[in-house]
């Protein structure tokens, strides 16, 4: 199973950009259409402003890599929690290292 950190916005609920957000580790299937992040199990679903939903509350959220400039949600600058399971590799990531998973792009 793929596994990444990636920046997760809660968008159901909320103004836009306006949700939780978190930099966390996101495991995916091995057909990148279901994610599982913190024990939700989310589909991959295409809406005006997320890419997942959540298969049990039907939550959506918006799941991308995260950006070096901090400029991760999509329409304003808010501020994600880092997981403390990823807090050194988004860390050095800010400072230039590839995330794991993603060295070559």
């Amino acid at each position: 199973m793929a596994e990444r950190i990636m920046y997760v916005q809660l968008k159901t609920g909320f103004n836009t950009d306006a949700g939780p957000a978190w930099i966390s580790r996101v495991r995916f299937s091995k057909t990148w259409r279901t994610a599982y992040f913190q024990g939700r199990t989310l589909r991959r679903w295409n809406s005006f402003d997320g890419n997942f939903v959540d298969v049990d509350t039907d939550e959506e959220f918006w799941l991308s890599g995260p950006k070096r400039d901090r400029s991760d949600a999509r329409y304003g600058r808010g501020v994600p929690s880092v997981d403390e399971d990823v807090q050194q590799e988004y860390a050095a990531f800010l400072n230039g290292a590839a995330l794991p998973g993603r060295q070559r792009g």
